[in-house]
This record gives C-alpha cells, sequence and structure tokens, in this order.
C-alpha cells in the first residue's frame, strides 16, 4: 500500500444543501460500474465540446438536460458530476439516438445514458424508485406479457411530464394504431392476453437475464405482484403439459 493511498479520500457534499455526504469509495465504485460496462467503449470515443448532440436533442428543448454534458462528465471522468446527473438528468433522455447519429466522434450519449440507468438501478440509487413509480402499469405489462403501450393507455393525465407537446396525444391514435397489422397494438383489451407458453418463457428470460432482480430493487410490491402472476401461471402451464402426458 502506497502512502498515497493512505490518504483519506475527499468526501463529496454540497456547503449550502441539506443532503448527505457521499464518500469517495461510493462514488468510485459507481464510476468503475459505468466504465466496466460491456458496452462502455462502444459509446463513448472522445468529445470535441461541439454541442452539435445537444443542439438536435429534443429533451434538451424542455428539461435541464444535456447530451454534451454527459459525455463530457464521463471523458473527464467527473465523479461528482456523474453521480449529479444520475440523480435526475440521466431520466430526461427520450432514447430516440438523434445525438448518436449527429456526433461527429461516433459517440452515443443516449447509449451511455442507458448505462447510467442500468448502474444506478444497481446501486439503488433513490432517483429510480421516484421516477419509475408511476410507470408500474407499464412494468407491470412489460414484464408479464412482452407487451408494452396500447393506445388506450396513453393519457395526458397518465404523463404529465411529457412537456407542453402533450396535447398531441389527442391525435388519432387509435385509427393510426390499426393500420399496423397486429391487434395487440389496437387495446388493451387483447394487449394483455398471451399466450401461457409464452408468458412462462418470458418470465424465465427475465428470471435469467437479472431483470427481476432489478425490478425488486426498483419497486418490492411490484416484484411481490409479477412474481404472484408468474407463479400462477407456471402452475397453469404444468398442469397443462400434465393432462398433454396424460391424453397420450
Amino acid at each position: 500500500m502506497t502512502a498515497h493511498s493512505k490518504l483519506p479520500q475527499p468526501e463529496v457534499a454540497d456547503p449550502v444543501s441539506a443532503k448527505p455526504v457521499v464518500d469517495y469509495e461510493t462514488l468510485a465504485a459507481i464510476f468503475d460500474d459505468i466504465r466496466g460496462h460491456p458496452l462502455y467503449d462502444h459509446e463513448i470515443h472522445g468529445c470535441l465540446n461541439c454541442g452539435i448532440c445537444t443542439a438536435t436533442c429534443p429533451s434538451a428543448q424542455y428539461y435541464d438536460y444535456s447530451p454534451r454534458e454527459i459525455v463530457q462528465l464521463l471523458w473527464t471522468e467527473n465523479l461528482e458530476g456523474i453521480y449529479d446527473a444520475m440523480h435526475e438528468k440521466i431520466w430526461a433522455c427520450a432514447q430516440c439516438y438523434t445525438c448518436a447519429a449527429r456526433c461527429p466522434f461516433e459517440n452515443s450519449p443516449g447509449g451511455l445514458v442507458m448505462i447510467l440507468r442500468e448502474v444506478a438501478i444497481k446501486h439503488e440509487l433513490p432517483s429510480v424508485k421516484e421516477v419509475l413509480r408511476p410507470f408500474s402499469r407499464v412494468l407491470l405489462k412489460v414484464v408479464s406479457t412482452g407487451n408494452q403501450l396500447a393506445p388506450n393507455m396513453i393519457t395526458r393525465e397518465a404523463f404529465p411530464d411529457w412537456g407542453p407537446n402533450v396535447a398531441k396525444v389527442d391525435a388519432p391514435l387509435m385509427v393510426l394504431r390499426k393500420a399496423i397489422p397486429m391487434p395487440t397494438m389496437h387495446t388493451l383489451d387483447t394487449a394483455w392476453e398471451v399466450n401461457l407458453r409464452t408468458s412462462v418463457e418470458l418470465y424465465t428470460i427475465w428470471e435469467a437475464s437479472g431483470v427481476l432482480k432489478q425490478l425488486e430493487q426498483v419497486d418490492e410490491n411490484l416484484f411481490d405482484v409479477v412474481s404472484d402472476v408468474m407463479e400462477e401461471k407456471r402452475d397453469e402451464w404444468a398442469e397443462w403439459l400434465e393432462e398433454q402426458d396424460d391424453d397420450d
């Protein structure tokens, strides 16, 4: 152990804020998980600080968010800034990847935000629960059925953070969706209906890939609901297989 490593590391805190002090080891551990992500080196290659990504970013027009800031924080290894951004700013990204298409360095700020979100979940940051709590119904639908949104799930009341253009939700979504030849996209009445075998396979994938473990960290109550639903489906699937064996 070197003499330098024995020195106490600085603690990070805002002198005019009531937020608790964050120790250096925590910040370093978070950054190590970010930098150690298998996609990290693929998503960041440098930064000219040109601002093209921010100039073309839809979220930057309505929120205190800048793709360039995300890249700069990571490129300069600004641990305190990264930690601060993970509490609010990373959740403003709409994942449209316009930034990745425009960056002359072929960076993907949107991809970096995805990594930051994964690490935020792993470290159980408070922002994760705060941001995802209103989307529990959507998460339940995704995890239990593999489907996402149906048109009649989209209302201005359910998504107040969509900004001033939320009025566009009044567009004839049902008419537009019916142009897509998939009945599960038309309404909740069919979007919730999924083949039993498919449901069991999806649950097994969520379980093996660690998604359910992350869900438990984010929303324990929702995790319990999903677990109960899927255990019932597993029992139903096992009973159906037994019936097939008896028939044979």
